[in-house]
């Protein structure tokens, strides 16, 4: 799922840079935004995005954001996780 489809106040997963624009890519990585790392969706106005990642607050914009693919952290399960269940 894309960054612009997330819920606000809820942290996830980084999947994937989903761009075919080099420059973007390298912005977005600047932020520390790359595959496995946690990012939160502060809020979102208009076609703006709050966000934090690596305890720092970034505004970006729709284009950005939406090349951003994210994973609901809470829908990961481990082996481990699994078998204590049971």
């Amino acid at each position: 799922m894309k960054l612009t489809d997330g819920t606000i106040d809820r942290q996830y997963d980084i999947e994937l840079i989903n761009t075919g624009e080099e420059g973007m890519r390298d912005f977005l990585f600047t932020l520390g935004c790359y595959p496995g790392e946690k990012i939160t969706l502060i809020s979102q106005v208009s076609s703006n995005y709050v966000i934090n990642v690596k305890d720092a607050r970034y505004s970006i914009d729709r284009d950005l954001a939406s090349a951003i693919e994210i994973r609901d952290e809470s829908s990961l399960t481990c082996c481990s996780c699994r078998s204590e269940a049971i």
